[in-house]
């Protein structure tokens, strides 16, 4: 039986992934990270160990333990915890020191070196999901309208500009004026804050959002996500058409989720990247 490492974040993205494994006939070896990692994730993989976040050795030792040679990472980590909270053992210490920022990508990629180095190779986060891999088109049974169809093509160009430079991969748009870009506070919180913008200046809420992948998206971390808990912004902020990055971005429970949004009378469409 094939066994795969994976290192969970919050969300049901590792919950996917570890299901969608076992599926397969893999065998799931997780480390996990205390009060972030669903504690669902216990009964789906045969092993699971916590960790602190800014720990590297230990959890490098327990997936050697196991004979672990591939991993994925899987869930979201706040990008708001690399400023505090985080206590990291002398690996990682060395690791931050060597890096020359500390952009998200920057330590990422340190990372994975790292367990490169001891022999884990860390695969594409849509390993066992390319079925939930965003297709290219119209999504739902409305389209954009040409208004938002507008309002999409000026985000498209805002978000790739954004996700370059590693600060957010969503921008959120309304009548020809971007209202909020998404920085270490997510996608949900901006689009929320984006609502509020429109509302303090009398106007209600008929967003258009825009996520995308970066440029040179590292396909092993930090892939464009949306789920059943998006939906639930979508219609508490008054979200009305949703552009998405085919072949790039994971849509979690795909079925639902366009089921759910042709209901809002969301317009949903993948756009594929004519730079890629």
């Amino acid at each position: 039986m094939k066994r795969i490492g994976l290192i969970a974040g919050s969300g049901r993205f590792p919950i996917l992934f570890a299901e969608e494994a076992k599926r397969s006939g893999a065998d799931v070896v997780a480390l996990g990270i205390r009060g972030v990692t669903d504690p669902a994730l216990d009964r789906i993989v045969s092993r699971i160990a916590y960790f602190k976040l800014g720990q590297i050795e230990k959890p490098l030792r327990f997936l050697k333990e196991f004979g672990i040679t591939q991993a994925v990472m899987a869930g979201k980590v706040a990008h708001a915890s690399l400023f505090g909270g985080v206590l990291p053992d002398l690996r990682a210490v060395k690791l931050l020191a060597r890096l020359k920022d500390k952009r998200t990508d920057t330590i990422l990629q340190a990372v994975a070196q790292e367990f490169a180095k001891e022999g884990i190779e860390l695969l594409p986060s849509s390993t066992y999901l390319s079925h939930c891999l965003a297709r290219s088109g119209v999504l739902t049974t409305r389209a954009p309208s040409p208004a938002e169809s507008a309002d999409i093509a000026l985000g498209w160009k805002a978000a790739k500009a954004l996700a370059g430079l590693d600060i957010g991969q969503s921008v959120v748009i309304q009548g020809g004026a971007i209202i909020a870009v998404e920085a270490m506070e997510g996608t949900d919180s901006a689009i929320a804050r984006a609502a509020e913008l429109a509302r303090l200046h009398g106007r209600e809420p008929a967003l258009t959002v825009v996520k995308v992948a970066k440029p040179r998206q590292d396909v092993r971390f930090d892939l464009p996500v949306v789920g059943l808990e998006t939906l639930k912004t979508l219609e508490r902020c008054g979200v009305s058409a949703l552009a998405l990055e085919a072949g790039k971005t994971l849509i979690f429970d795909m079925e639902d989720f366009l089921r759910g949004a042709q209901k809002l009378k969301v317009a949903v469409t993948g756009i594929e990247d004519s730079a890629s």
